[in-house]
């Protein structure tokens, strides 16, 4: 066989391999640092383990049962699609809500998403080219990750510090970060995971930078409510940067209707809206039912999120006070949502968590943790920080902290 025929063969079977392979974006999506120890978790159950979820943000209250009284009694002869942007008396309901918690918002200015997501995908490849970034605070809600990937944008993380509660950094060090490809900020306020609330003055000085350097602000508000201090300040309480910021929302948390899936990107900005509208017109609707399910919530929210918030506050103060007797732990008291970053006395986080699961038990039970090495996007940060999820009833979190500070002496004791 000549060598020219034999490089030939060699090319096409190359080409061929290169054809069936996925693509860049698939290989390096992450995997989900909250969920990716869940399977072992359920295998303890079976045998006869008792696991604490302190990994995951999904609320153990019950939902309101008007929501599912409200699903039993619609009067539908068809199960159609939804306009693209929201059925209007869903997104007349939105208004309302937003009209309650003092954010101002016409109806045309809102598109309701399939979950909180989807809003803030939308609003990605709404404002950035393929390459271009945005800014995040880390440690930040790891799925930040996969929305970054899916719409092919860099995130740029800027570090914050367990030392101070993880508040924003300085002006100088924000603005290092910024680059020719940079297009916005990206913040979650209040914080999933730290439970930071950011202060007005916090957000007056993102103001600023995103005025002088003409980017968009995106900020996502889903636990809104959850603001145990004083009231959170929207994004959209700003007017000097009404054509640069983006509210990235959600109903999952705040009515405890996680698997509802409605959210909602809201702008001042009729550019951005409009593409969101475009790409909602390509996934066609959100489901219909969801959206009318949840109107009698948004029509008279502080009826339905006041008692969840109190329930949380006083989680809050179980877990701060818990903490208090765990040697060598480093935290802080979180403003707002339910969640905290807490330092552990290990070199990695990730062992820990995963011996804790696999192998640890404290009289029939143990714990699950979220390492927080998969809520930093650089390298080598969070190894010795864990995120912990205040979701379980108050005795059961004074249970979990009792097993966790049994399984940091006998950690200690091993390794």
């Amino acid at each position: 066989m000549s060598t020219v025929l034999r490089n030939d063969i060699d090319k096409t079977l190359t080409e061929e391999v290169r054809a069936r392979e996925i693509s860049s974006r698939a290989r390096t999506m992450q995997d989900s640092p909250i969920r990716k120890l869940a399977a072992t978790a359920e295998a303890r159950k079976k045998n006869g383990i008792k696991v604490y979820h302190l990994n995951i943000g999904q609320p153990d209250l019950p939902t309101h049962p008007i929501v599912l009284q409200t699903i039993r009694e619609l009067q539908l002869s068809t199960l159609a699609y939804a306009p693209s942007n929201g059925l209007p008396q869903a997104l007349a309901a939105w208004k309302q809500y937003y009209d309650g918690v003092g954010v101002e918002l016409q109806e045309r200015e809102i598109i309701i998403t399939t979950g909180g997501s989807e809003a803030i995908i939308f609003a990605m490849c709404a404002m950035c080219d393929a390459g271009d970034e945005i800014i995040v605070f880390e440690p930040f809600y790891t799925n930040y990750n996969g929305f970054a990937s899916i719409a092919n944008v860099t995130l740029r993380p800027i570090a914050l510090s367990i030392a101070d509660g993880f508040h924003l950094p300085s002006t100088d060090e924000i603005e290092q970060h910024i680059t020719p490809r940079t297009k916005g900020i990206l913040i979650c306020n209040p914080s999933n995971p730290t439970g930071t609330v950011y202060t007005r003055q916090e957000l007056s000085r993102l103001v600023e930078i995103v005025k002088r350097h003409d980017l968009f602000l995106l900020s996502d508000e889903v636990y809104r409510e959850f603001s145990y201090e004083g009231p959170s300040i929207s994004v959209l309480d700003f007017p000097e940067i009404r054509d640069q910021a983006i509210l990235l929302d959600s109903s999952s948390k705040r009515f405890n209707v996680c698997g509802a899936r409605i959210g909602v990107l809201a702008s001042h900005n009729s550019d951005i809206v409009q593409a969101a509208f475009k790409f909602g017109m390509a996934r066609l609707s959100v489901a219909t039912i969801e959206q009318l399910a949840l109107i009698p919530l948004l029509n008279s929210s502080r009826q339905f999120t006041d008692p969840l918030v109190d329930e949380f506050r006083r989680r809050r103060e179980t877990v701060y006070h818990g903490l208090a007797s765990m040697p060598g732990v480093t935290f802080y008291k979180p403003e707002g949502a339910f969640y905290i970053v807490i330092g552990l006395p290990v070199d990695d986080s990730e062992h820990f968590s995963k011996w804790l699961i696999e192998e640890f038990e404290y009289e029939k039970e143990t714990v699950l943790l979220a390492p927080a090495q998969g809520f930093y996007a650089t390298p080598g940060r969070g190894m010795n920080e864990v995120r912990l999820a205040f979701m379980l009833k108050r005795e059961d979190l004074e249970r979990s902290l009792t097993i966790l500070r049994a399984a940091l002496d006998a950690y200690r004791k091993l390794f």
